[in-house]
């Protein structure tokens, strides 16, 4: 699977969180103001960039940007210490993953975010005999949330879990949640910035040990993180203050793009050196 974001992507979303030109940014990586819009649109302007003083113009790490305009990707995790998890993709060239997971026992199950299409959601809950219980939102973009309403109409007993502010209390995250999924246990924490509602949703007890499953939505991505404009500062503390401190070996669920862990980001994203 593809990055959500290639170099380009990652230079123009930090020059528009940090407020600098086109211009600007240009005469930092040594090319014109024509080549910067080439590489912010595909990845490559065709010459050597000066990426080092690119990084400390933008609070980027220039290594790390070097590593991703390179081809770096994060090393896929071995998905069989999570039998009871699958990522559902939807939205064709422009997917959005919602993901499932299931307590292999009592077959009680907890679906996080919608994306497009209740078609294959509905699809594994028949083919594996699960229960829907919960539904647990990222956050309220559209591309996380168009299948809801069909969902809750097929499903309405399952609840709903939000931290949207519109949200009706007895779906409103609290402080201190802890949701049982039969033996699994769902627990959050704030992640705004992409997203004034965003939340991280962390799944924990895992059979085996099995480490923690952090379902991330669009606060960051394998070598990126979501678009978050003048909110980027807030964006990125969250990150480093709730996602980055669980531990290493943390599965990543992004709402785009490939699977990664803390380990790999803390080492390889640019935008958290």
């Amino acid at each position: 699977m593809q990055l959500e974001d290639h170099a380009g992507d990652v230079i123009r979303k930090a020059r528009e969180m940090a407020g600098v030109s086109p211009s600007t940014a240009a005469q930092a990586l040594g090319i014109t103001a024509e080549e910067l819009q080439k590489l912010e649109a595909d990845g490559d302007c065709g010459k050597k960039l000066d990426f080092t003083t690119l990084g400390r113009l933008l609070g980027l790490d220039g290594t790390r940007l070097a590593r991703l305009a390179a081809g770096w990707l994060p090393a896929q995790p071995d998905l069989s210490q999570w039998q009871q998890l699958r990522r559902i993709s939807s939205g064709g060239s422009s997917a959005v993953h919602c993901y499932m997971v299931w307590d292999e026992a009592t077959r009680d199950a907890a679906l996080f975010d919608t994306g497009y299409d209740a078609a294959p959601i509905v699809e594994l809950i028949q083919s594996e005999g699960l229960t829907l219980r919960h539904i647990f939102i990222t956050h309220s973009h559209h591309d996380h949330v168009a299948a809801l309403p069909e969902l809750r109409e097929r499903f309405p007993r399952a609840l709903l879990h939000t931290s949207a502010p519109d949200a009706l209390p007895q779906h409103r995250n609290r402080p201190q949640d802890c949701v049982h999924v039969g033996n699994l246990r769902v627990t959050h924490r704030p992640t705004p910035g992409h997203a004034a509602d965003g939340v991280t949703y962390i799944v924990g007890n895992w059979p085996e040990d099995a480490p923690f499953v952090a379902m991330v939505g669009d606060a960051i991505f394998a070598g990126s993180m979501g678009r978050a404009g003048q909110n980027g500062e807030l964006a990125k503390t969250k990150v480093r203050e709730q996602i980055l401190t669980l531990p290493p070996d943390t599965l990543l669920c992004p709402g785009h793009g490939p699977l990664t862990t803390v380990a790999e980001e803390k080492l390889n994203n640019p935008f958290f050196p």
